[in-house]
């Protein structure tokens, strides 16, 4: 299969060799990316428990958004490295890892769920982002799809050590 091959010429890369022969550098990377797939999660889950009504309702949902997304986005461009460096140390196993492409998946649907309710969404968020804690139904099911979708993509990523080797 020609991916396969790809897949091979990545694996056989001087980074990718040093990753999956390195005793240390492996656990190191894996380390940060946990780290950082946290912070994706725990600054999501701020701003979709905002949008449910069960957190923060002291601030307006623009207010934590602009304050957190940063974090986010730091956090996920960390873990988008660490996570490719990880997949290119076997790289031809993961890519047949039916937790792997799973993840790669709610990853998508959590993209889409996000840019669905960043650039549809909100278009009215001026109107009911009163700082009384109600969004609309709309917007706590956006909050909802994510929670969910995040929670599935930490128990892939977790699932993915167990039947990698």
């Amino acid at each position: 299969m020609e991916i396969d091959r790809a897949l091979g010429w990545l694996q056989a890369t001087p980074i990718a060799s040093a990753i999956a022969e390195n005793e240390i550098l492996f656990p190191w990377i894996e380390s940060v990316h946990v780290l950082a797939i946290v912070l994706v999660v725990g600054t999501i889950s701020i701003v979709d428990l905002r949008l449910l009504g069960v957190a923060s309702l002291d601030l307006r949902v623009r207010r934590l958004m602009r304050d957190v997304i940063p974090y986010t986005w730091g956090a996920f461009a960390v873990a988008a490295v660490t996570g490719s460096l990880m997949f290119s140390s076997d790289a031809v196993h993961y890519a047949h890892n039916f937790l792997f492409r799973g993840k790669l998946v709610l990853l998508a649907l959590a993209g889409l769920n996000m840019a669905v309710f960043h650039f549809i969404g909100t278009g009215d968020v001026q109107r009911w982002d009163t700082g009384t804690g109600r969004a609309p139904i709309a917007a706590k099911a956006a909050a909802t799809i994510s929670l969910l979708l995040w929670i599935a993509v930490v128990a892939f990523g977790r699932g993915i050590g167990f039947t990698m080797h």
